[in-house]
């Protein structure tokens, strides 16, 4: 390739433009000598690069358009001239409205990006929509315990999903509902998912966040995209969480905006707008008793299944799931899941976290890293207490004293096993 010719003035204007890149008219100033000079392609670039830092300067243009016919202008840029030069044609107003911006584009494509675009956001299948579903990746294999919650999913929507032929012969529907209720931070979402997983089904989460809308009627409208996107992309599971925020007692509100939010989610569970065959809904609720009644008539969330503080096969498993990436020495986690009976699964995740604690600040005081031990685990044990007690005792006074049309009778049993 053939080196250009120095010239001390292109080089002292490239190194004071280097110095002030966005300086347009001194760029412009140097892509004017350039193409003087008949280095097209470099003044060109200059051009383009003045465009992009000042996409409506004049002189910029009017110095693209010139390298775009291969020749120099008649008049200087940085002086311009009051007459027309005879070696070429006065540019007129209608030149510069004929003139192709689009072809231009396609010339210099390759050194800046095209001045406007469309909404690239229109067509693009990958960008999420409000709401979006996704894969489950949780099956009930991942689920420690809980063995009787199991089997009531089970027949409420695997076993008929995986027998089509004794689905029809006893007329079972694939759709319906189901309220999981028991107390925070013992897995009511991990279960959802793990649904979901088994019925190899898509799932759409909805936190009241989601749906709720200070507007008149975007809430309603909020909640029937739900049901839209889980009837697009069915067999799918949607999961509602603290359904009691979303879908509270109308006798216990006077807003009307709350009310309309319920009528909306009635409406679509009993699928008026759109069948909802293969839509699944599961909802969670550590207030059960804060529920519209309505919500939990048959063909809605008719089955109500309890999910208790886990059992010692599913402590065992949390445990083990939240020290996996830790330094262990000698942690027999049969004797933690003795010692946490009540614990929630959050509860679990902070003793591990507070143990992970005690040895991370004795490392730091001793300047030696040491292992998470047996004795830092039963420590953290006795100082965190269980965050089910509080809502044990809300609920021993709901079954004793309030409303109870047989709703709550595994609660009833498990209070009193407990003797609580």
């Amino acid at each position: 390739m053939d080196h250009e010719p120095t010239d001390p003035v292109i080089d002292a204007l490239r190194r004071a433009v280097a110095s002030a890149p966005h300086d347009v008219p001194l760029r412009v100033h140097l892509g004017r000598l350039l193409l003087d000079a008949g280095r097209t392609a470099e003044a060109t670039a200059e051009a383009a690069a003045a465009l992009a830092a000042e996409p409506t300067d004049a002189a910029a243009g009017t110095l693209m358009l010139d390298t775009l016919r291969g020749g120099s202008a008649p008049v200087s840029s940085a002086a311009p001239s009051s007459a027309p030069s005879s070696s070429a044609p006065e540019e007129t107003a209608d030149d510069r409205t004929s003139f192709d911006w689009h072809a231009a584009e396609q010339e210099v494509e390759h050194l800046v990006g095209p001045a406007f675009v469309d909404d690239l956001d229109a067509d693009d299948p990958d960008l999420p929509s409000a709401f979006s579903v996704e894969d489950p990746g949780t099956r009930f294999t991942d689920v420690g315990g809980m063995e009787h919650v199991k089997q009531r999913l089970n027949a409420a929507f695997l076993a008929p999903l995986a027998n089509p032929e004794l689905r029809a012969l006893y007329g079972k529907s694939l759709r319906g509902g189901l309220l999981l209720y028991g107390p925070p931070g013992c897995g009511k979402t991990f279960i959802a998912r793990a649904v979901a997983g088994e019925l190899g089904a898509r799932f759409l989460s909805v936190a009241i966040t989601d749906v709720l809308d200070p507007y008149i009627g975007v809430s309603e409208r909020n909640i029937q995209a739900v049901f839209e996107a889980a009837r697009a992309a069915a067999p799918c599971v949607v999961f509602f969480d603290e359904v009691d925020a979303l879908g509270q007692r109308r006798s216990q509100t006077r807003s009307s905006h709350v009310r309309g939010m319920v009528n909306q989610l009635l409406t679509e569970l009993d699928g008026i707008s759109g069948g909802n065959e293969g839509v699944f809904v599961l909802a969670a609720t550590n207030q059960p008793w804060d529920v519209e009644p309505a919500l939990r008539r048959p063909g809605r969330l008719d089955r109500t299944v309890l999910v208790l503080p886990p059992d010692a096969p599913a402590r065992e498993a949390v445990f083990r799931t939240h020290l996996r990436d830790r330094p262990l020495e000698g942690v027999d986690v049969g004797v933690l899941a003795k010692r946490t009976e009540g614990f929630s699964g959050a509860d679990i995740a902070y003793v591990c976290e507070v143990a992970a604690e005690r040895a991370l600040m004795d490392s730091v005081a001793s300047g030696t890293a040491r292992l998470i031990g047996m004795p830092d685990l039963l420590d953290s044990v006795a100082e965190v207490r269980p965050s089910t007690r509080s809502w044990l005792d809300t609920a021993r006074n709901v079954v004793l004293f309030g409303e109870d049309d047989g709703t709550y009778a595994d609660l009833r049993a498990y209070l009193k096993k407990s003797k609580r």
